[in-house]
């Protein structure tokens, strides 16, 4: 694609800057972006109480001039779960609720597919990834954006199967800091978003943050999303997600994430004053390990990564890098991807915004930053990254060319396509179509306008979901099983790469023929 000049926008004096030579990061992340294709990014150091880096880089539009500066916004994604989770701290130190309150107590319709869990969970649980769901499950009520309510999806809970025992394993997802959410106004009678910019962004000076894209403005500084279709990186619209807003809705910006992270790196205190957000407890709470993580083996190239331990926190994951304990988070949204990096033992922060969805440049810029503080040995972060993620994607084109070479194209389906048709429900999403229309049949989930596509056989009673929306990169696998009679008994579908999103959990329905 044609690429755009990058001009840095400088928005502090030349001497806040870390200790990476101010040029010589200039042209680090200039690479980083260019490597990894990325239009705009916004990216703020914190030191000891103080904002000592905070600058945009690139465009916020492509085919547009319009700079990123320290005040773009930018969609964080999953660094939102923080918020929340901070929320109710706040609340726990009015001694409004406590972390272990049984969830029923406080939501009495609240309802998980097990009745020993749904007793049994607490406002803890919804925090730390061990409710027994699978990873991202249900996740597809909301994303892509879909039309339910937040009271819609609490509803739907009961019907998504676990995939192991209460409290037994991490497997990260989304629905139940929604819930976490749901308890904030039924304790305080305001509303998650409300709460949000009364009691956290307006007493810590967040003042270009919000809570939903829909509070973007037309001629508003804030970043569009980008997303790579069909090989070409372009603009996309900025995904709707009220519906699970405290587990991922807040737009801010590298300037206010400072903000946010001083706070953090204080224990709560807020500066210039006697203030607090929350206590010393609670942030010590937040930042101890609730849910322990597995520590796997890492490539030889990313040693540097090694840690000892790993957990997950209360709205924050904790793990070491080099030598040092790491508080920190990723957030990830279509067209967007945000980490936030603490060391408290430093008192440092670094943020890192981005208006397309490439982890890779989050940690090629973050731990360059990080390294300059910790005095690391000089690692190129772009290079690196950059080559595994390659591998990874050759891995996916292995896995995928396996798949066709191993299909019967010469099969045929068992019955004539329009017997496929008809009406479908899935116990937790709920009601999905296939149709048989001029050029096939296609496939319609009813809550999610941009799950339409287009069934192309595959082989046997197998097709393969083309969705219409091309920047969704997550086309399924179609699988129909028939009763003796030749009636279909049921639908699975799972996901055709291995790279496809969690969120897209396919492979968690069973759709079944509505009667």
């Amino acid at each position: 694609m044609q690429r755009l000049l990058l001009a840095p926008f400088l928005v502090l004096p030349a001497f806040c800057q870390p200790p990476t030579a101010q040029g010589d990061l200039d042209d680090y992340i200039l690479r980083a972006m260019k490597t990894f294709d990325v239009p705009g990014v916004s990216v703020a150091v914190v030191k000891d109480g103080a904002v000592v880096f905070a600058k945009g880089y690139g465009v916020r539009k492509l085919g547009e001039t319009a700079p990123v500066d320290s005040h773009t916004l930018f969609g964080i994604g999953s660094n939102t779960k923080a918020f929340t989770t901070a929320s109710l701290g706040i609340l726990v130190d009015e001694g409004k609720l406590s972390w272990d309150d049984r969830v029923v107590d406080r939501l009495p319709g609240f309802q998980m597919y097990d009745a020993y869990v749904t007793h049994e969970m607490t406002i803890r649980d919804l925090l730390t990834h061990r409710s027994g769901l699978g990873l991202g499950a249900g996740d597809l009520l909301f994303f892509p954006p879909s039309s339910y309510t937040r009271e819609d999806i609490i509803a739907k809970l009961r019907y998504i199967k676990p995939e192991s025992s209460f409290r037994s394993k991490y497997a990260y997802d989304n629905l139940l800091y929604m819930v976490a959410g749901q308890i904030i106004p039924v304790v305080t009678g305001k509303q998650w978003q409300d709460f949000i910019k009364e009691r956290i962004f307006a007493p810590v000076g967040m003042s270009d943050s919000n809570t939903s894209a829909a509070d973007f403005r037309p001629d508003g500084d804030f970043a569009a999303p980008h997303s790579e279709v069909e090989g070409k990186l372009q603009p996309i619209p900025a995904a709707q997600i009220d519906n699970v807003a405290p587990a991922g809705a807040i737009n801010s910006s590298a300037s206010d994430m400072a903000k946010w992270m001083i706070v953090q790196l204080g224990s709560g205190k807020i500066p210039d004053g006697d203030q607090r957000l929350f206590s010393q407890r609670v942030a010590k709470e937040m930042w101890s390990a609730q849910t322990i993580l597995p520590v796997g083996d890492l490539p030889p190239a990313l040693a540097a990564l090694k840690t000892n331990f790993a957990a997950y926190g209360l709205g924050w994951l904790l793990r070491e890098y080099r030598g040092y304990k790491q508080v920190t988070h990723d957030g990830g949204l279509p067209g967007y991807v945000s980490r936030v990096a603490l060391i408290p033992d430093l008192k440092l922060g670094v943020v890192v915004l981005t208006n397309q969805e490439s982890v890779g440049l989050l940690g090629a810029i973050s731990y360059r930053i990080l390294d300059s503080y910790l005095s690391a040995p000089s690692m190129d972060w772009v290079k690196t990254i950059h080559d595994i993620q390659n591998m990874q994607k050759a891995g996916a084109a292995d896995i995928e060319k396996s798949q066709t070479s191993a299909r019967n194209a010469n099969s045929k389906p068992s019955l004539p396509l329009e017997k496929y048709s008809g009406k479908y429900a899935d116990a937790w999403y709920g009601d999905i179509a296939i149709s048989m229309e001029q050029n096939g049949l296609v496939m319609r989930f009813s809550h999610s306008p941009a799950l339409t596509g287009d069934l192309e056989h595959w082989q046997y009673d197998t097709f393969k979901a083309h969705w219409r929306d091309r920047s969704l990169a997550a086309d399924a696998f179609v699988t129909f099983a028939l009763n003796p009679d030749g009636s279909i008994n049921q639908v699975k579908m799972v996901p055709v790469s291995p790279l496809t999103d969690f969120s897209y959990d396919f492979q968690d329905l069973l759709i079944k023929p509505k009667k």
